[in-house]
């Protein structure tokens, strides 16, 4: 295909494949479906990005759960939109068909990303449902919400939206902008959204770790621009116009998913969840 997905999306998916097959059982999340999509050559497993990254693997997947767990709830409260800004290969669609069929369920990426992965679903036989859209989006010249609000979503619904590892690379005025439009949904929606700490914020083994991925993602091409303390976020998003607003840490995260794994699996403390209703 002359498509491919962004790299990050790739190596996210990997990881929440890499979880299933070598850490303890039972798994935080069983999400294999990437691993199939991307089919990657052998040896996959040993690549420094999957080998030597066990905290940041525990992150993407506590997260990946914790968005799940969310995801779950809303559809069960009655909202009737599931809205995922950037969403990579997610697949909670193809996992979760049964309550999947109940909403309507947008996933906002680059056009690359999201083309290679409707081919894929296609081929493997998933298929691409009625009640599953894509709205591709060159975040560099397009407006996600402009192209959201001319597609089938219904900003007179209540939404749950999701939108994790993308706040990183966007100027603070960006996200500024995105928490406003997303505030503007009907009533009793929800926001799930990931945001970064400073370097100095981080526990003392994660921030070597963290000075190499920015390091990689400066000679990619696709550097890390925004990072912020709690209290930050917390006032955007009120100043946003969202009511209910609270923040959840990774020891959060830990107490939820992590307590007495034999594997002692434990996620890198650079992240933190903005939830915030309308």
């Amino acid at each position: 295909m002359s498509q491919q997905p962004d790299n990050t999306a790739l190596r996210t998916a990997l990881w929440r494949a890499l979880h299933v097959q070598i850490d303890a059982q039972p798994p935080i999340l069983k999400d294999e479906i990437g691993l199939r999509l991307i089919a990657p050559d052998d040896g996959w497993q040993e690549r420094p990005d999957m080998k030597y990254t066990k905290r940041l693997r525990a992150s993407i997947i506590a997260r990946a759960r914790f968005i799940e767990d969310l995801a779950k709830e809303q559809i069960e409260n009655g909202i009737c939109q599931y809205v995922i800004l950037g969403s990579g290969l997610d697949s909670f669609v193809q996992r979760n068909p049964a309550l999947a069929s109940k909403i309507q369920t947008f996933e906002i990426d680059q056009p690359s990303t999201l083309e290679w992965k409707q081919k894929r679903l296609v081929e493997l036989g998933f298929g691409v449902p009625e009640y599953l859209h894509f709205i591709p989006v060159d975040f560099e010249i397009s407006s996600w919400w402009d192209l959201l609000r001319k597609s089938k979503f219904d900003i007179h619904k209540r939404s749950f939206v999701a939108c994790t590892g993308v706040s990183l690379y966007l100027t603070k005025e960006t996200i500024i902008q995105t928490l406003r439009h997303i505030s503007g949904l009907t009533k009793g929606s929800k926001l799930a959204m990931t945001f970064y700490l400073p370097i100095e914020m981080l526990d003392e083994e994660d921030r070597p770790s963290q000075e190499r991925a920015n390091k990689g993602a400066e000679e990619a091409g696709t550097p890390f621009i925004s990072f912020f303390r709690p209290q930050e976020v917390v006032e955007m998003a009120i100043d946003a116009g969202f009511n209910d607003v609270k923040i959840i840490s990774t020891k959060e995260m830990q107490a939820l998913y992590f307590k007495g794994r034999k594997d002692h699996l434990l996620p890198a403390s650079g992240e933190l969840f903005l939830l915030a209703t309308i």
